[in-house]
């Protein structure tokens, strides 16, 4: 079971690269005006959905403690980062305070996985 809840966490790991590396190579894009959201910001963030459930539900299973606040919280934040990645994953350019904000909330959902204990 061990094997399996470290394989997914290194998936989920690779589908936050792929959230914030696809928004990290936009910023210079989003200076000017003229960022979107890559394929890669997607497929992270759906990436970072299904293993985030599937590593809850292999946790809850091997009798291991999960907090639910927290999920939950993460949770939320992941469904309002692929909600506006999905809406506007076809524009050419997105309004610069909407990327801003994917970044910001992919940021914060990083931290509060490590610092929330």
């Amino acid at each position: 079971m061990d094997v399996l809840i470290h394989l997914f966490v290194g998936l989920h790991i690779i589908g936050i690269a792929a959230l914030l590396g696809g928004f990290l190579t936009q910023m210079k894009a989003m200076g000017q005006g003229t960022a979107r959201f890559v394929p890669g910001m997607l497929h992270g963030a759906i990436t970072m959905l299904v293993t985030g459930v599937a590593l809850v539900g292999l946790n809850q299973a091997g009798d291991h403690h999960v907090n639910n606040i927290k999920i939950g919280v993460k949770l939320a934040l992941l469904i309002v980062i692929l909600g506006l990645v999905y809406v506007k994953r076809d524009e050419e350019r997105v309004d610069k305070g909407v990327f801003a904000l994917v970044g910001l909330l992919t940021a914060a959902n990083v931290f509060i996985a490590v610092l929330w204990t």
